[in-house]
């Protein structure tokens, strides 16, 4: 990924939804550079094999494998318990994983599925950690998102599609929620000690896109990249020596991008904040 004389021994890299798609390949690639590697998945038995293929491949032993699901704030709540517990130190967390939800459906408390995994996961699993990753600074926040997010609006008496619903649209909102999640929480930090970023990794071929009509998901196939390609934006915020101290900001091909106007909307950012901070039972930071 043109990076690999970064060297991350010593560093410990979350990485959400870390079993297939980009977040293998974003494992597969700290591990590479030596980073002791958490990898965060919601299925064992899909998971384990893939932990043992990245630690062979890379000669690196120190993948972990630890379980959560994303769509339960008492699961999210659970695992960042144990993390804590486990781990003293917490250099990068990449929120990685995410869903496409063709039906509206809601998850265990009552959240929309969409919203919940790709918004409220990130959220509510940052502030979790955020103690941690400020004890270990410099440390870095990496926030998957998308270029989605500029068909995105954040509409906060629809917010989770309780009025309207549209599958690509709620998949939208919630990558636009990303961007203004990670410039508020960048405001918040006030200071290079922890960095939040945000990303999109271009068109990748994974199997994100797996409940939509065959004959879409059939073209979204033609014009999309690999994986691996797909993560080097992820990996280059997370290890490169470019963006020490780079906060706020979003990225494409590694390069800082100009996002949706809706996204600097801070009067909206903040407001997502308290609301996120209310639906998953966070006192306000």
């Amino acid at each position: 990924m043109g990076i690999e004389s970064t060297n991350l021994a010593g560093r410990v890299c979350l990485v959400t939804g870390a079993n297939s798609g980009i977040g293998k390949s974003t494992a597969h690639a700290l591990a590479r550079l030596n980073a002791t590697v958490v990898m965060v998945c919601r299925d064992r038995n899909r998971a384990e094999p893939v932990r043992d293929e990245i630690a062979t491949a890379t000669g690196n032993q120190n993948v972990e494998l630890m379980m959560c699901d994303l769509s339960s704030q008492a699961d999210i709540r659970r695992f960042a318990a144990d993390f804590l517990n486990t781990h003293n130190r917490l250099d990068v967390l990449i929120n990685n994983a995410g869903v496409v939800v063709r039906q509206r459906s809601l998850t265990e408390d009552g959240i929309e599925s969409t919203f919940a995994v790709n918004h409220l996961g990130y959220f509510l699993l940052t502030n979790l950690l955020l103690d941690l990753l400020k004890k270990s600074a410099p440390a870095r926040i990496v926030n998957v998102s998308s270029a989605a997010h500029a068909y995105g609006k954040i509409d906060f008496d629809n917010l989770q599609g309780e009025r309207k619903y549209g599958g690509f649209s709620a998949y939208a909102n919630s990558k636009l929620a990303n961007v203004l999640f990670t410039y508020e929480l960048a405001r918040r930090l006030d200071g290079p000690g922890v960095t939040a970023n945000c990303l999109h990794p271009g068109g990748v071929a994974t199997g994100l896109f797996r409940n939509l009509p065959k004959p879409i998901e059939a073209l979204i196939k033609l014009v999309t990249i690999s994986p691996n390609k797909g993560a080097e934006t992820s990996v280059y915020l997370a290890s490169s020596p470019a963006v020490e101290g780079v906060t706020g900001k979003y990225f494409a091909r590694k390069r800082e991008t100009r996002t949706s106007n809706a996204s600097y909307n801070e009067e909206a950012a903040r407001r997502l904040w308290e609301v996120s901070s209310e639906l998953s039972g966070l006192e306000r930071r």
